[in-house]
C-alpha cells in the first residue's frame, strides 16, 4: 500500500509566540533538521514549514502512527524545557492534504488572505528538496497545494482589503493615533515583512524612518516609500524621536533590550512611545512593555484587528473553503491510484504471459502462417484477454472511490500472487503551479505482436 500523508505542529491558534519562537528554525537549517528526522526511519519524506505563525512538518511514511510520534518527539525536543505536546495538533491523511491546501491558500493564516504564507511554503519546499526529503506523495501535495492557492486568489476576493501582518500592524497604529499624518514612524528591518509595512504606511502621511543592519536595503526600501535611511548607530536616537516603532528583523536575540529601552524612555521624558513588534523570534523584550509610558504589542497583539477584517471577507472565505475541499478530493481519488496502478499493470502483464506462452506453444504447430494470419492471430489474443479483463478492471476502477477499494486491490494481487505490484517510484513534481487533476495513466502491456489499449474496453 501507498505511503499516508501526516501533519505535525503548532501555530497561533494552539501556542503564544513565546513558545512559537522557541520552536522556529532559521531557513538555513531546514534541511539539516529534515535529514535528521528522516534518519529514524519512521518517515519516507518530509518538508519542514517556519514562520512567524507556525511551525509545522509534514511527513509521508509506511505507517501514520509511527510518523506522527516521530514528528512529536522532534517538536518535544526543539522546545525543551518548555511543555510542548499540549499545544500540538496532528493530521492524518485527507485531514493532512486539508491542512496543507488551507495553509497554502493562506485560509489558517492570522491574517487571511495573506500572500506571503504562500511564497513561505514554496521556500520550505525548496528547502526539502536540498535536503533530498521530497518524493512523490508529498511532491504531489504541495505542488497541488500551490496550484490551489492561485486558484483561490483568482477566483475569490479572499486577498481583498488588508492582507498582511504587517498591513494590519500599521492598522493598529491608525486606530491607536486615530491619524498618522505627520507622525514619525520608525521601521527597524528592511526584510519581506518590512517591505510590506513600509507599502502599507506609504499612504498614510507618516514621516517614515528605516533602519536596517545592511544600509543598501535601507537606502532602497526609504527611496521607495518617500522616506529617509538613518544608520544602525543612529537606533537610540530615532528610538527617542519617533511615535510608533515597527519592528520586523530577522536577529535571533533581542534588539530592543531592557537596558536600552530604560534609557530611552528616560530621555523621551514619558512621552508614550508604541512597539509593534512582528518578529518571530521577537525583536523586543517582553519586559520592555512593563517600562513606564511604552506600550509594547506583539504579532499576537494583532489577532484582534485580524478578525475584523476577517469578519468583512466571510463569504469569500467560505468560497475559497469550497475550492479547497473539491481540491482535496481530487488529490484522494489521486492518491487512491498509487495502489491501483501497479495492480492493473501486473494483472494485464499476467495475462499477456499467459497468452504469450500459449502463442509460444501453439504457433509451431500451425504451420507457415502469412502477416495477414499473423495479424489476425495478435487480434484475436488482443480480444480474449481485453474480454477477460473487461469486467475484473471496471471493477477495481469503480472501487477506488469507495470503501471497497484497497480490499479489490489486495484480493487481486493474491488471487494471482501479483508479487510484483508493489507501487512504482516516481519523481516528484517540480513545477509549482502545476494545473492537472487527473490520476497517471495506467501502463499497457504489449503481447509481443502489437499493441492493445489499457482501460479493459475491446477496441
Amino acid at each position: 500500500m501507498s505511503d499516508e500523508l501526516v501533519v505535525v505542529g503548532l501555530s497561533h491558534h494552539t501556542a503564544p509566540v513565546a513558545l512559537r519562537e522557541r520552536l522556529s528554525v532559521p531557513a538555513e537549517a531546514a534541511p539539516d533538521e529534515l535529514r535528521g528526522v528522516l534518519e529514524t526511519r519512521a518517515l519516507n519524506e518530509g518538508i519542514l514549514v517556519s514562520t512567524c505563525n507556525r511551525v509545522e512538518l509534514y511527513g509521508a511514511g509506511p505507517d501514520a502512527e509511527a510518523g506522527v510520534r516521530c514528528l512529536r518527539e522532534y517538536l518535544d525536543q526543539r522546545g525543551r524545557p518548555d511543555p510542548v505536546q499540549s499545544h500540538l495538533y496532528e493530521r492524518r491523511g485527507e485531514d493532512a492534504v486539508r491542512h496543507v491546501f488551507r495553509v497554502a491558500a493562506s485560509l489558517d493564516s492570522m491574517v487571511v488572505g495573506e500572500p506571503q504564507i504562500l511564497g513561505q511554503v514554496k521556500h520550505a519546499y525548496e528547502m526539502a528538496h536540498e535536503a533530498g526529503s521530497v518524493g512523490t506523495l508529498l511532491g504531489r501535495c504541495l505542488t497541488r497545494a500551490f496550484a490551489v492557492a492561485k486558484r483561490v486568489r483568482s477566483e475569490t476576493g479572499i486577498a481583498a482589503g488588508t492582507v498582511s501582518v504587517s498591513s494590519i500592524a500599521c492598522d493598529l497604529a491608525t486606530k491607536i493615533f486615530g491619524d498618522l499624518e505627520g507622525r514619525r514612524t520608525l521601521l527597524l528591518g528592511a526584510g519581506e515583512m518590512g517591505e510590506a509595512a513600509a507599502r502599507a504606511l506609504a499612504g498614510r502621511g507618516v514621516h517614515l524612518v528605516v533602519i536596517n543592519r545592511s544600509p543598501e536595503k535601507a537606502v532602497r526600501l526609504a527611496r521607495e516609500s518617500n522616506g529617509e535611511a538613518r544608520g544602525y548607530e543612529h537606533l537610540a536616537s530615532e528610538l527617542v524621536a519617533a511615535d510608533v516603532v515597527i519592528s520586523s528583523t530577522s536577529a535571533k536575540r533581542f534588539v530592543l533590550t531592557r537596558d536600552l529601552m530604560k534609557d530611552v524612555v528616560k530621555a523621551r521624558r514619558r512621552r508614550p512611545l508604541f512597539l509593534i513588534d512582528i518578529a518571530v523570534p521577537r525583536d523586543v523584550d517582553p519586559r520592555v512593555g512593563e517600562l513606564p509610558s511604552v506600550f509594547l504589542y506583539d504579532v499576537d497583539d494583532l489577532s484582534q484587528v485580524a478578525d475584523q477584517n476577517l469578519s468583512q471577507r466571510k463569504q469569500e472565505v467560505e468560497a475559497a473553503a469550497a475550492i479547497v475541499e473539491v481540491e482535496v478530493e481530487a488529490f484522494e481519488h489521486w492518491r487512491r491510484t498509487l495502489d491501483l496502478t501497479p495492480t492493473i499493470v501486473a494483472l494485464r502483464k499476467h495475462f499477456s504471459t499467459v497468452v504469450k506462452e500459449e502463442l509460444a506453444r501453439t504457433v509451431p504447430r500451425l504451420g507457415e502462417l502469412s502477416a495477414k494470419e499473423r495479424k489476425s492471430l495478435d487480434k484475436m489474443c488482443q480480444a480474449m484477454v481485453n474480454k477477460l479483463l473487461h469486467r475484473p478492471l471496471t471493477q477495481l476502477k469503480d472501487g477506488v472511490d469507495d470503501g471497497e477499494g484497497p480490499a479489490l486491490i489486495d484480493a487481486t494481487r493474491r488471487l494471482f500472487d501479483l508479487a510484483d505490484a508493489a507501487a512504482p517510484e516516481a519523481a516528484p513534481e517540480t513545477k509549482t503551479e502545476s494545473t492537472e487533476h487527473a490520476a497517471p495513466a495506467l501502463a499497457g502491456i504489449s503481447l509481443g505482436l502489437s499493441h492493445h489499449n489499457v482501460s479493459g474496453e475491446p477496441e
